[in-house]
């Protein structure tokens, strides 16, 4: 079956809102164009209604990814639609981004914001997807405001690394494409495999390569420097693309992702989706243990609804101590993951461990890591 990314539901129920807005009737199956001319697709539309005596329409979709796995599968999706004046536009919230724009799309109820402008944490496909879908219901002289609302989204976010990319308050709009990709997939871990080693074989190949996980990873890649030509989108198959790597003798491999996905690897699990294996916490307290932190700071872990709580409890009661437990970290996941290799291919490829926070600082480094960036003249951020 197939299943469609995020930002396809939000624009049906969009669509669909927009509509009965301003005919009054509404397709039950939404058409969804593309402006690549693409072929369009249909999306169900679960209800629809108007508001305000007709002023306003509100329509809902529920997001089928199609990947039980999936956090958004079955995702109540909200959508709300008005026309306002330009005189109407002046009373907006300042937060309101392209004040010039026909549309406005407002980040309702557990829907993502940028922690730092509190603009809707949004993808540039999601954006030009309901721009290009709902331009035919424009009016001159009007603009369209758009409100997303996760009536869920906040609770599930918990369950999200989005904290890590500064998105708060809910689930981010985010997703690149029409159909979801499935990384806990074999189908998704040789695609990925096939992109790698058609990498390796570029001339302008330099025998390095950046593994990241999602998305955000991606996008935070690219933020630190790291040349797009070099970097890997890898999924959650950390451990089978590294062989891969390997096999392709590949010099160099840099794991460049947030502590609760790489922290995994630390505790010997090579496949990072949650549903698979949910490691964290008992792999933080063997570490802690292993470089000598008192049993009391360590029973503080068990109050930790996370490891990124867990960490926060060390660090205000021993800062000290809290960084040679991440260093520890850092260091075990490159361990590991060149023990994970011997197992399977001899090789003398090198394996460096990057990993960021919450807040999107690089903060530790494994020891080739380390000297890498120290050699590039680069620093950790404190």
């Amino acid at each position: 079956m197939r299943g469609f990314t995020l930002p396809i539901w939000v624009t049906a129920a969009a669509k669909a809102a927009a509509q009965v807005l301003t005919e009054h009737s509404v397709d039950a199956k939404q058409r969804v164009d593309f402006s690549n001319n693409q072929e369009s697709i249909f999306v169900p539309i679960r209800s629809t209604a108007l508001l305000d005596s007709g002023e306003k329409a509100i329509a809902i979709s529920n997001c089928d990814s199609a990947e039980g796995l999936d956090i958004t599968r079955d995702l109540e999706i909200w959508t709300c639609v008005e026309f306002i004046t330009s005189n109407q536009e002046h009373a907006l919230q300042k937060s309101d981004s392209e004040l010039d724009h026909w549309l406005k799309i407002i980040p309702g109820y557990g829907v993502g914001k940028n922690s730092s402008t509190h603009e809707i944490s949004i993808s540039e496909f999601a954006r030009e997807l309901l721009t290009f879908n709902l331009y035919p219901f424009y009016k001159k002289g009007y603009f369209l405001r758009l409100e997303i609302i996760f009536p869920f989204g906040k609770e599930l976010a918990k369950k999200t690394s989005n904290h890590a990319f500064g998105v708060v308050d809910g689930l981010a709009l985010i997703g690149t494409q029409i159909d979801v990709q499935v990384s806990a997939s074999p189908q998704q871990l040789q695609k990925t495999i096939k992109s790698l080693r058609a990498r390796c074989v570029e001339e302008s190949f330099s025998g390095s390569l950046t593994f990241v996980i999602g998305e955000n990873g991606f996008n935070l890649a690219l933020d630190h420097g790291i040349p797009l030509n070099q970097i890997i989108k890898t999924g959650n198959w950390l451990g089978p693309l590294l062989v891969a790597a390997a096999e392709e003798e590949v010099r160099e491999v840099f794991l460049f992702g947030y502590h609760g996905k790489l922290i995994k690897l630390a505790g010997g699990v090579f496949h990072t989706h949650h549903h698979l294996a949910d490691n964290r916490l008992e792999t933080l307290i063997a570490l802690a243990f292993k470089e000598g932190i008192s049993s009391t700071l360590i029973k503080g872990f068990e109050n930790a609804d996370s490891i990124e709580e867990a960490l926060l409890i060390l660090e205000r009661n021993d800062l000290t101590s809290a960084k040679r437990l991440w260093a520890r970290l850092a260091f075990e996941v490159e361990k590991r993951s060149k023990q994970y290799l011997q197992r399977y291919v001899s090789s003398s490829i090198e394996i460096g461990a990057l990993m960021f926070d919450r807040k999107r600082k690089l903060r530790w480094a494994g020891p080739y890591a380390f000297n890498k960036m120290k050699s590039l003249g680069l620093n950790l951020e404190d």
